[in-house]
C-alpha cells in the first residue's frame, strides 16, 4: 500500500469543502493511500513522478535559500539586499 504523508500542509490550499471543515487552523497533516499496492513497472513510475515533483519544488525554492545560512552572509549584505528591496516597492 502506498502511502503520502504531508506535514503541516497550508489549510489554504485545501479545496473550500475541507477548508470550511479546518476554520480556525493555519496547517494540517494529510496522510493519504493507495487501495491497490503498486508493482513493478507502475510502482518505479510512480516513484520517479514523486522524485521530480520534489526536487521541480526544491529548485523553485533555491533562489530563496541561497545565502540564508546563519554565517553566509555578512550583516552589511543583508542590509544592502533589505533597502534594495524597500527601495523596489518606494519605486512604485
Amino acid at each position: 500500500m502506498n502511502k503520502i504523508v504531508r506535514e503541516h500542509y497550508p489549510v489554504e490550499n485545501l479545496p473550500e469543502d475541507l477548508r470550511k471543515e479546518f476554520a480556525g487552523f493555519d496547517t494540517v497533516r494529510i496522510v493519504t493511500e493507495d487501495k491497490e499496492e503498486l508493482t513493478g513497472l507502475a510502482a518505479v513510475e510512480a516513484m520517479e513522478r514523486r522524485y521530480q515533483e520534489h526536487w521541480q519544488k526544491m529548485a523553485a525554492r533555491a533562489p530563496f535559500d541561497i545565502g540564508a545560512h546563519r554565517g553566509q552572509v555578512t550583516i552589511e549584505e543583508a542590509v544592502a539586499r533589505i533597502r534594495a528591496l524597500r527601495d523596489e516597492w518606494d519605486d512604485e
